[in-house]
């Protein structure tokens, strides 16, 4: 969207505060797929809730391709936040639930990689149909969204559904066939089984009896209430650091640096989507062999002081060619921190602390915290801007940031090489501190390595 708005501005004739709105908004209307996408894959399954994600994006994105007004643009945007609400959801949960611990943090890293290379993907083809009739372009640059969720429909006659969703509505053959798939061998399946199967048990004793999954959420005890702080915090500090920001108004903090011209604006955000997608990789390789801590205390601080450096840059280096280099680069460096750590470590932990019986809607309410502070900050970010200025607001962002290493010393546990069902019981310990599992020492080791 950050390129196709410059040419939907033109074309449709919208204001800046429906510009703020189209941009937010999906990640708004995002809470209410995410909230629906908890119940509905404890009904029908993790598998064909990532069918029934792709499908509502499809239909939401070809009606923002063929939309012939801003009102039609705004129904499309809306229809396909439900979708993306049901997928942020669900994705990790499936992939969590599926991974051996050895590479779980890794595999659930896997929805990041291909959100950043579809936000890459989405970058180029800005720049490739940018120079099409205005009234043109932009419905292609939002049609070509369209190719992934049709993929994601073929695939689902491939994957396998999730083993510990089958054990819950006791399927145990099935279970016991996927785990078989799955595990290395015959007697690691049977002893994943009884794991699993030990954990649904407890969920199902009876002191849960008498408590839904929202009640149990909503009046949580002390190891659930651990829980929900660590996974629903991190993923709102995921966005209230500002990433969407440049995600989606990449164009007009560039131009505020000194970049004039469109294609010059768009060969930009290129760079920022390249450096974006790459960094990602480094995560992958790297999160089940450092573990999930010193990624993220690297990622938080990287990020403060790139934010830091983006601020001052636009507030005292003017449109100086230093100036525009410095703020480009500034911005590489953030996202490429962002990618590091925060961008994939935050679903890898929403996805693996909650207990099964809760795991779907506690996730779901993690999502619906990461697109709610997502939608607030994209919908804001033009009047704040007006208000205090584009390099205030970074700094304002670099602050947040900080106070995200904070966060990560205190409430973070390392979960590294731990069944699903190990890291529950880490949480049950009350007189563990989280804070102390990892020191900053690991960070140093890790910027060492890299």
């Amino acid at each position: 969207m950050s390129g196709a708005i410059i040419y939907i501005q033109k074309d449709l004739k919208i204001t800046e505060v429906q510009q703020e709105v189209l941009v937010g908004i999906l990640s708004i209307i995002s809470l209410l797929g995410s909230l629906a996408g908890g119940r509905t894959s404890d009904w029908i399954g993790r598998k064909w809730t990532i069918g029934l994600a792709a499908l509502i994006f499809q239909t939401g994105g070809a009606i923002m391709a063929l939309a012939p007004s801003f009102k039609v643009l705004m129904i499309g945007r809306l229809i396909a936040g439900v979708g993306i609400g049901f997928g942020v959801m669900i994705a990790p949960v499936y992939i969590a639930e599926i991974s051996p611990a050895i590479a779980r943090g890794s595999l659930t890293s896997f929805p990041e990689i291909f959100i950043n290379f579809g936000i890459l993907l989405g970058y180029i083809s800005n720049y490739a149909f940018h120079k099409l009739p205005p009234h043109i372009n932009w419905r292609i640059m939002l049609g070509v969204g369209l190719i992934p969720s049709v993929i994601i429909a073929v695939a689902l006659f491939i994957i396998p559904e999730s083993p510990r969703w089958l054990v819950v509505q006791n399927r145990m053959e099935e279970a016991k066939l996927v785990l078989l798939k799955i595990s290395e061998s015959e007697k690691d399946a049977e002893e994943k089984l009884q794991e699993i199967q030990k954990a649904a048990e407890s969920g199902n004793a009876e002191k849960y009896e008498t408590k839904t999954v929202w009640q149990e959420i909503l009046h949580p005890s002390p190891p659930v209430l651990r829980m929900l702080i660590t996974g629903c915090g991190i993923q709102c500090f995921q966005q209230i650091t500002g990433i969407d920001t440049v995600v989606y108004y990449s164009p007009t903090i560039f131009k505020n640096a000194g970049i004039t011209g469109d294609s010059e604006l768009l060969a930009a955000t290129v760079a920022v989507g390249f450096t974006k997608t790459l960094f990602i990789l480094i995560a992958i390789l790297l999160i089940d062999k450092l573990g999930r801590k010193p990624l993220l205390y690297v990622s938080t601080i990287g990020m403060t002081v790139s934010l830091f450096s983006l601020s001052f840059a636009l507030a005292f280096l003017g449109h100086a060619k230093v100036g525009i280099a410095f703020a480009i680069l500034a911005v590489c460096g953030n996202v490429a921190f962002f990618s590091v750590g925060l961008g994939p470590i935050c679903w890898v932990l929403s996805s693996e602390i909650f207990p099964l019986r809760l795991r779907a809607q506690a996730s779901a309410l993690g999502a619906v915290g990461s697109r709610v502070s997502s939608g607030v900050i994209s919908m804001s970010f033009l009047s704040v801007t007006n208000a205090i200025t584009v390099a205030g607001t970074f700094f304002v962002f670099g602050v947040i940031s900080c106070s995200a290493v904070a966060f990560v010393h205190y409430c973070v546990p390392e979960t590294k090489g731990k069944s699903l069902e190990e890291i529950e019981v880490l949480f049950q310990n009350a007189g563990e501190s989280i804070g102390n599992e990892v020191e900053m020492a690991d960070a140093e080791r890790l910027m060492q390595k890299s």
